[in-house]
């Protein structure tokens, strides 16, 4: 078969292509943004909890499906049973959609380095430069066109000489940068204009410690839902990245290992990017920018940046570098998992594939593009949200198909062919699985309803019941 041309040359490389894929967008931008609005130390304890339950439960399915019938997500669950095949088509089109909107955000990446680089901290941090940028007509497809072509070049090197070559040089580096970004943040402090003085220890502890100040039922079950989503997001599951990433894990590597150095790798990243960004907004920004939501990245950071004198133009920098390399290991993910899964399907080669995903990402992100101007609407999805192209094919993958997914295939794994199935694939060559037991009972028990009430409360359809 091809795929077995295609493998890991080991686990350390294993770990690193899949924490590259973990870590992301949604951890250097997402995490921070959620925590901040979700009461800081409240989130951190429930995402924790959920990293270690279901977090686990779900990456461990994927990672193990993946391995065992040695083939990517689209034939995967065919192979488990043939009834099942449809699963593997919805699993597939979560990329497909993620890919048209993920470079366009990369691209977005891009735009502000080089504006960082080219003009300093001023630009970036003026009232209304990422509306007049994303809503110009060609800027935003130059910069997500450099985008997507350093992906494609990535994935169109292959497994070993692409993904997992350029995990090794990337993830040190991104790791690097998020720690230096951190204590720096740290470190600082501002006087307002009333002679108050905030610092970035101040910061940290409204990051770290829990506010449950006017909790309510609701109001946590809210906070369980953001927590989730980001789950989904960051761990890259229920997607088929992690089906495709463990078809090339070879039959000698330490899967159940393995599982905890990614868990580890990617909620210790989540965690040192609130602390780095959070702190340093507090000081700048105060409570009000701790807010600011889902444009914490590109409008209320800038700011801070501006904010920082000399420094914040090299901090503006190393940020959105660092944030370009996370978000560069993502996209790489999900185009590799269209490629690999296309191979596997036309029987055509990586260059072919290549071209052909290149293509379609490349159209359909122009079209994403275009959704802030020549195609701009305003569109109420099921959730109640308003928003646009990028943000309905966002809903479709995040709410809607991901939780969907993950549904189905606990009752796959958990009622029709036993969880057994997959806790012998990690025990294979005779490793422990200390968490054997619990992965039985989260698989068959819990994940199947809170699944099901989560894609009930993200589509709309909570309210309508209840």
């Amino acid at each position: 078969m091809q795929q077995k041309k295609n493998s890991f040359s080991g686990s350390i490389g294993f770990v690193l292509a899949a924490a590259g894929s973990a870590v992301g967008v949604g951890n250097i931008w997402r995490f921070p943004y959620l925590c901040a609005k979700d009461g800081g130390g409240l989130f951190l304890i429930i995402y924790l909890v959920l990293v270690l339950t279901f977090g686990f439960v779900l990456l461990t399915t994927d990672i193990a499906i993946g391995r065992k019938t040695k083939k990517n997500a689209l034939n995967a669950y065919a192979a488990i049973s043939s009834k099942w095949k449809f699963l593997g088509y919805l699993t597939f089109l979560v990329p497909a959609l993620i890919m048209t909107y993920y470079s366009v955000i990369g691209g977005w990446i891009v735009k502000y380095l080089t504006a960082y680089v080219v003009s300093g901290t001023e630009a970036p941090a003026q009232d209304g430069y990422f509306t007049s940028f994303i809503t110009s007509t060609a800027a935003p497809i130059v910069f997500m066109f450099i985008f997507l072509a350093l992906t494609a070049w990535v994935v169109y090197l292959g497994v070993e000489k692409g993904i997992e070559k350029y995990s090794r040089i990337l993830m040190p580096i991104l790791l690097i940068l998020i720690i230096g970004i951190a204590i720096f943040s740290l470190t600082l402090s501002y006087e307002t204009e009333d002679g108050t003085v905030r610092t970035g220890l101040q910061g940290l502890s409204i990051y770290l410690i829990p506010n449950v100040e006017g909790l309510t039922v609701k109001r946590f079950l809210e906070i369980l839902l953001d927590a989730m989503s980001q789950l989904f997001f960051s761990l890259s599951v229920s997607m088929g990245i992690m089906i495709t990433y463990g078809s090339y894990v070879k039959d000698d590597v330490n899967l159940s290992k393995s599982i905890n150095q990614i868990e580890i790798f990617d909620t210790g990243v989540a965690f040192l990017s609130g602390l780095m960004i959070i702190p340093a907004v507090f000081v700048f920004l105060g409570t009000d920018g701790m807010t600011s939501g889902p444009s914490l990245t590109f409008l209320s950071l800038p700011k801070v940046f501006a904010s920082m004198g000399a420094a914040g133009r090299f901090v503006g920098i190393a940020f959105f570098l660092m944030l370009g390399f996370a978000a560069l290991t993502s996209c790489v993910s999900v185009m590799e998992t269209l490629v690999a899964n296309c191979m596997e399907l036309f029987h055509k080669s990586r260059k072919k594939m290549c071209i052909i995903i290149g293509t379609y990402s490349l159209v359909t992100s122009v079209i994403i593009c275009l959704g802030y101007n020549v195609f701009y609407f305003d569109l109420k999805l099921p959730n109640g949200s308003v928003g646009q192209l990028l943000d309905l094919a966002d809903y479709i993958s995040n709410s809607f198909l991901m939780p969907f997914i993950s549904l189905l295939t606990s009752i796959l794994i958990g009622w029709v062919i036993g969880p057994k199935w997959i806790t012998d694939e990690v025990t294979k060559n005779g490793e422990s699985f200390k968490r054997e037991k619990l992965y039985g009972i989260l698989m068959r028990y819990v994940v199947p309803v809170v699944m099901l009430v989560l894609f009930f409360m993200s589509t709309g359809l909570w309210d309508i019941i209840f």
